[in-house]
């Protein structure tokens, strides 16, 4: 059978034309990034970043951590929300309880306005991540210079031991 100029045109036409790919690379990675942030926002466990400085001690407390002000206490520095505010072996030196650097920082954190009103109540709390091997006195004097700057809910970081 002989094909006119046109059919074979046409014939050559449909067989160099495929059928329309799906690129499902850009899909797959999509949905792998979704995944990804739902796996990690999703997570029920809530965890404090614990400096490398600071070995917490082991504790059986089921309480899971809550977002307040976070106070470190490491073998040489106290640190609040991340800035330095005295040094270990200064406090230690130091004759009284109170710790005025850190009393200062603290009453500049309580006096920062609340925006939302069901946080008013989170306001005055802190979290102490101290050290295991910090001297009992240290941590005295922390604990009664927050008091006096009227932190009242005072909780303590440890790591969860395993039963």
């Amino acid at each position: 059978m002989k094909l006119t100029p046109l059919q074979k045109r046409t014939e050559r036409k449909g067989r160099n034309q495929t059928m329309v790919d799906m690129n499902l690379v850009s899909l797959i990675d999509v949905f792998t990034i979704l995944i990804f942030f739902l796996l990690s926002s999703a997570s029920g466990v809530e965890l404090l970043a614990s400096p490398k400085a600071v070995k917490l001690p082991e504790s059986v407390s089921e309480k899971s951590p809550k977002e307040t002000i976070l106070l470190v206490v490491s073998g040489t520095e106290i640190l609040v929300d991340g800035r330095k505010v005295a040094n270990v072996a200064d406090v230690m030196a130091s004759k009284g309880d109170l710790i005025e650097p850190l009393k200062a920082e603290l009453d500049l954190l309580a006096n920062r306005v609340i925006v939302r009103a069901d946080n008013q109540d989170k306001g005055k709390a802190i979290t102490i991540m101290g050290d295991q091997n910090i001297p009992y006195q240290l941590l005295r004097k922390v604990m009664y210079t927050s008091a006096r700057a009227n932190f009242s809910d005072v909780s303590f970081a440890v790591r969860r031991k395993d039963v």
